[in-house]
């Protein structure tokens, strides 16, 4: 005897509701939230700057907690537990910007499987983000992991770069629509550029800037490695980056590549300010200002380099597209 088969179940009210408020397609909300994702990455990592830069790095002396024996700030830690324990309240508002990017873009996980990954990504970046800076407090402020941290950061500025790009301008092409040559161009750039982030890294954990609030001496640990040397090794990558930028701009113009062109431009203006910025901080003695804002501008550097990139496989019947030409689309092949 066959048995009935169970009737489908019903979903709530609430949810039906919740689903019909959910984005079916990129709409302004879907927008909005993909430049609040970046946003606060950059933000996350200017007052981790703030936090490390005011001395404040133990301002809460352990982690999960700010204390052995209080998850908040207390009367006792003072103005750098107060600094510290705001960067990390920080990660939660970031955490819901990721759930609401993800919630945005999940109902398009069949159509726009890029944006579902993406805003994923970002989401469980975020975590590793909280834990690595939690081992660099119970390291005491170790200047690796710290490095550590401000590589994931950065790292997820760019992931977050390439969401709102496709949020703006689609999935991503199936073909390159520039020449060979510029591509690999591109991503010897996209290397230097590491290199220059690498270096800055091993720089700054070499400096004066350790992060501890001891008045009188260091407690954090510094890398050991001669500053005034590192400065000079870390300007070299950074002034070749700034070559390339030209070249890149260059052959955007030749080859008329709009929107290449205009992400060049804009890569190059920060390139110049952060040149300007670096030099500044090393004659005059490192001023803490000075040196966050070269780490803001950092991660303004990665995102544009990353929009460079992106251009390269600009949409059919964009600029890009209409002024390759046969016989380079036939090389791309």
């Amino acid at each position: 005897m066959n048995q009935a088969s169970p009737l489908p179940q019903q979903s709530s009210p609430i949810v039906r509701a919740a689903r019909r408020w959910l984005p079916g397609t990129v709409d302004r909300r879907v927008r909005v939230l993909g430049w609040l994702s970046l946003l606060f990455q950059v933000v996350l990592v200017g007052t981790g700057g703030a936090v490390r830069l005011t001395a404040s790095g133990l301002g809460c002396p352990t982690w999960p907690r700010c204390t052995a024996d209080s998850f908040v700030t207390t009367p006792e830690l003072g103005i750098h537990g107060i600094i510290e324990f705001t960067n990390r309240m920080l990660t939660f508002v970031l955490v819901l910007v990721a759930i609401a990017a993800f919630l945005s873009v999940v109902r398009m996980r069949k159509e726009r499987r890029d944006l579902f990954w993406l805003s994923l990504s970002l989401g469980l970046g975020i975590p590793a983000q909280a834990i690595i800076g939690g081992i660099s407090v119970l390291t005491g402020l170790n200047p690796y992991v710290v490095g550590m941290h401000f590589v994931v950061s950065i790292s997820l500025v760019a992931i977050a770069t390439v969401f709102v790009y496709r949020i703006r301008f689609g999935e991503r092409p199936p073909a390159r629509t520039v020449p060979r040559w510029l591509t690999g161009l591109t991503f010897v750039t996209v290397a230097v550029v590491a290199i220059t982030v690498v270096v800055g890294v091993l720089t700054t954990g070499s400096g004066p800037h350790a992060g501890d609030n001891s008045d009188d001496k260091h407690l954090a640990p510094r890398n050991g490695l001669n500053p005034e040397i590192l400065q000079h090794v870390h300007s070299w990558p950074a002034y070749l980056t700034v070559a390339l930028t030209v070249a890149l701009l260059a052959a955007a113009i030749v080859l008329r590549l709009g929107r290449l062109r205009a992400a060049a431009i804009v890569l190059l203006a920060v390139e110049a300010l952060q040149v300007i910025v670096g030099v500044s901080q090393a004659r005059l003695g490192l001023p803490e200002l000075l040196v966050a804002t070269h780490m803001v501008l950092a991660c303004v550097l990665v995102a544009g380099i990353t929009t460079v990139v992106l251009t390269l496989r600009a949409a059919d019947g964009s600029p890009a597209a209409e002024a390759t030409s046969p016989q380079d689309r036939e090389l791309q092949r």
